[in-house]
């Protein structure tokens, strides 16, 4: 059953709101390098568009009836957003979920060293990189530092057209004969991933000079010793913009688009839904999924329930089994993005359960690795129901595998929520290059998982 190009369906004015909606979506990821960024961005999003905040309400004790939306920013790192059905919160909701973590570099906490008279952070990679590919190329410093005095500063260093940027050196191939008889993980080592920072002396040191030079800096434009890395989040991550790619201007080359491609839809798509729905709406935004949905703000923690609990309580008389079986009655599209066919690469995939650029919103029945391990794999009858929605809703869509079996897996949020007992299934976008600086999508895929989101938020109900 082969897909057809969602591209060829398209009429004027949808072309148009294509290319609308890329432009937004590549304006949210240009200010949205890290997760903290993409919470601020879908706070003041969500603030805008009236959305309250849930912890307020608790606060003065209001509640929380039929239409109403609020939101939860949780420690900064993850962000929900809620729009109160008719039905009792029981009944379950219609979850749209997403991470806004992507892989990067990130900088160690005792960071800052010198040598020959170079100036260097020592990092530590984070996620699934190639690390060889993240060398000689411009790179931007983001993220926050805090002070012992509560304060916390705001870094964002690369991305405006007069600030300077970024390197980690490579071997010039004429030296390189001994690095190139390596294998791919070991031509770049882990921790060879130095990022150049500085190499003008300050003229009254003698040791360390490059070094007591940047702290300079560091004190006079940001007001931080060198201790407060002790403190800090800073994140390395591919410097620029998004930009179209292909002549036809048809897809999008970004950094972060895993999953930020699917958080972007999933979020709009709860923005822009009119009137009250006949379920709870919410759009969850998490980080960690690449390490695992580790740690406070990842999808393992107790977070999204606990939050969920809060709302209960301002909606109806709360009780433990009302909030297990509001869970459990929920229906979700895990959103993560899935590896496009890459013809350069055929042999890596099962040509007939792949994912393809221009063939609309992609659903994955399990991920996992080798027999399925580590996946939540939906159940036959909610997929029937998804497909319902999308043909109603003119929704172009694929399924696919991550891979040829016992080559390919990978791991999204599904398996956290579906221990709650909901129905969930992985959706999102086929992407070239996943996990590489810059990544590419179709500017088709990433409208018609908006119409999909929409759609399933609007005509999700209980399977059977």
């Amino acid at each position: 059953m082969e897909r057809k190009n969602a591209w060829a369906a398209y009429s004027r004015a949808e072309l148009d709101r294509v290319e609308a909606f890329a432009r937004a979506y590549c304006d949210f990821i240009d200010h949205g390098k890290t997760e903290r960024e993409c919470v601020q961005t879908a706070e003041r999003a969500a603030r805008a568009n009236g959305y309250e905040d849930i912890r307020r309400l608790v606060a003065k004790g209001a509640r929380v009836s039929a239409g109403d939306r609020v939101y939860c920013n949780w420690m900064n790192k993850s962000f929900m957003m809620f729009i109160a059905g008719r039905r009792p919160l029981s009944e379950g909701m219609n979850i749209l979920g997403a991470h806004i973590d992507s892989p990067r570099i990130d900088v160690k906490q005792n960071p800052l060293y010198e040598e020959e008279q170079i100036a260097y952070l020592d990092t530590h990679y984070y996620g699934g990189i190639k690390k060889y590919q993240w060398v000689a190329m411009p790179l931007a410093l983001h993220g926050v530092i805090a002070r012992k005095d509560g304060s916390v500063v705001t870094v964002a260093i690369g991305e405006d057209e007069g600030d300077p940027v970024f390197c980690i050196s490579d071997l010039l191939p004429h030296l390189a004969q001994e690095q190139m008889t390596k294998d791919a993980k070991s031509v770049i080592e882990g921790e060879a991933l130095n990022l150049i920072i500085g190499s003008k002396p300050a003229a009254e040191e003698e040791k360390d000079a490059v070094k007591a030079a940047i702290l300079g800096i560091l004190k006079e434009k940001y007001g931080v010793e060198e201790e407060d890395f002790l403190s800090a989040e800073l994140e390395i991550v591919p410097a620029g913009k998004a930009r179209d790619m292909g002549l036809d201007r048809s897809m999008i080359l970004a950094y972060g688009h895993d999953d930020r491609v699917c958080a972007y839809p999933s979020m709009q798509a709860l923005i822009d839904f009119e009137g009250t729905p006949e379920y709870t709406l919410c759009c969850i935004l998490t980080d960690k999924e690449e390490i695992g949905s580790v740690g406070a703000t990842g999808m393992d923690s107790h977070f999204f329930e606990n939050v969920v609990a809060e709302l209960y309580s301002c909606m109806e008389d709360y009780s433990e089994l009302g909030l297990r079986r509001a869970l459990a009655n929920s229906r979700m599209l895990s959103s993560d993005v899935s590896a496009a066919f890459d013809p350069n690469f055929a042999s890596a995939f099962e040509k007939k359960n792949a994912a393809y650029l221009g063939r609309g919103v992609c659903f994955n029945k399990y991920t996992g690795s080798r027999g399925k391990s580590g996946s939540s794999d939906a159940n036959a009858e909610y997929i029937a129901c998804i497909r319902r929605i999308l043909d109603d809703a003119g929704v172009a869509f694929q399924t696919a595998e991550l891979g040829r079996v016992d080559l390919g897996g990978g791991g999204t949020i599904a398996y956290m929520c579906a221990k709650y007992g909901m129905n969930v299934i992985d959706s999102g976008v086929a992407v070239l290059s996943m996990h590489a600086p810059y990544e590419v999508i179709s500017k088709a895929d990433l409208y018609e998982a908006y119409k999909c989101y929409l759609a399933f938020l609007r005509d999700a109900a209980p399977v059977g």
